[in-house]
């Protein structure tokens, strides 16, 4: 059998498809071909040393927002899936009805792979806030009409539920988001934050395999209860709600992570929540996001399961995505697992010093690496601290002063076009 690409000898995370330990993986027309033991090199027309380094399914990263020409919150993932392994970006809720084909049309530009979730409002994400305050927004009969027209893309459907976003209007958003994706037959994603409503009430409306990000939110009332975790959410956990961190600049807490894992209740996926105002701190990246797990004493062998196939099957992707299962489409992601002290900030800048991170070396989607991707500017609405600023300038010149110098000298070329004696 011959392979487009072989990953040799490198450390396997493949919870989903069954191979955790060293392995080689083999490529063949974009697809999985082969994962064993020494396959044969001679039959590979690309073969890439991956020993010492770990070779994980390309990363899913469960709640993002990619639709930056149209929304408040919006990035463009390319420039950031290259450097983060992260090869399917699921868009939370950027899109409502309104919005629904100008989504589609920026995502097949992109390079990554893109599952979105249905906004319940149909203006969707194109303000900070606000979009269910009023109720002729989330009308249930377009929603429904809306995800069983474009179920290609959508699979499940969004509802922020604080009381910003809300208004008086209390729980109906949710009842109509649960109306529209019990329709679909597709879960519900609830991000939760400060009330009303209060997250008991948020909870008690959801349905085994619906999604409740921000999981461990220092913001949303109703999470902690004393030095524990309130029993309503000790109750839903146990019934099937699944826990996702959706990290985002304000929707994760060291402290409620801690009292969360104490009772048993280890989030079931890890996600970002990456958007314009967080990608420049405290999130980054999903693979800084994972590493704080790593640091709250999480195996790593479990953060990656869940930032690989528990969000696969959280939403029903296909195509084998999440795994290395022979037949799957070749989005793989090759790292380091780099030792030291690292310092971690969550949302409200509490630290965690972990001992290892996680760092990007290879991104490939289809067989492909992905190339590089230089970052654009952030959007003159993004509140940013002078560090911030003082920082993306400094990045800003070293970048320029790499692609500014000779990239070889007079022994690193080649005479093109000899002369002739």
């Amino acid at each position: 059998m011959s392979y487009d690409l072989l990953l040799a000898g490198g450390e396997v995370i493949d919870v989903g498809g069954g191979h955790v330990g060293r392995y080689d993986v083999g490529v063949r027309g974009g697809r999985i071909a082969a994962v064993a033991p020494a396959l044969p090199r001679h039959e590979a027309r690309e073969v890439v040393d991956a020993r010492g380094k770990l070779i994980t399914p390309g990363l899913i990263d469960l709640h993002t927002h990619v639709h930056p020409g149209a929304t408040y919150w919006g990035i463009d993932p390319d420039p950031v899936a290259w450097y983060t392994g992260v090869t399917t970006w699921v868009d939370a809720g950027s899109a409502g009805a309104y919005a629904i084909e100008s989504l589609r049309a920026a995502v097949t530009d992109y390079q990554v792979r893109v599952a979105a979730l249905l906004n319940v409002s149909a203006v969707g994400l194109t303000a900070p806030d606000g979009e269910s305050r009023e109720l002729a927004n989330c009308d249930v009969d377009l929603a429904a009409a809306t995800l069983a027209g474009n179920r290609d893309l959508l699979f499940g459907v969004k509802v922020r539920m604080d009381g910003k976003t809300v208004g008086a209007n209390g729980l109906e958003p949710l009842r109509r988001a649960i109306k529209v994706a019990e329709a679909g037959e597709v879960p519900v994603m609830v991000h939760i934050g400060v009330a009303p409503p209060s997250v008991d009430e948020v909870l008690r409306l959801l349905r085994p395999g619906d999604i409740v990000t921000h999981c461990a939110s220092g913001l949303a009332s109703g999470m902690v209860e004393g030095d524990g975790i309130a029993p309503a959410v000790v109750e839903a956990y146990a019934a099937g709600v699944l826990f996702d961190i959706g990290h985002g600049s304000g929707g994760f807490a060291f402290d409620v992570l801690d009292a969360q894992l104490k009772a048993g209740m280890t989030p079931h996926t890890i996600s970002s929540d990456l958007h314009a105002r967080c990608l420049y701190g405290p999130v980054f990246d999903l693979p800084t996001t994972m590493t704080k797990l790593l640091a709250v004493g999480l195996p790593l062998e479990e953060v990656v399961a869940a930032a690989t196939v528990r969000p696969a099957q959280a939403l029903g992707l296909p195509g084998g995505a999440g795994t290395l299962a022979v037949g799957a489409r070749a989005d793989l992601a090759v790292f380091a697992l780099e030792e030291g002290a690292f310092e971690l900030v969550d949302s409200h800048r509490q630290l965690r010093v972990s001992d290892r991170r996680l760092v990007n070396e290879l991104t490939y989607v289809a067989g492909r690496p992905l190339p590089p991707r230089l970052p654009p500017h952030p959007k003159p609405w993004i509140p940013l601290t002078d560090a911030q600023h003082e920082a993306l300038r400094r990045r800003s010149g070293r970048v320029r002063a790499l692609l500014s110098a000779p990239l070889v000298g007079a022994d690193g070329l080649a005479e093109q076009f000899p002369r002739t004696p």
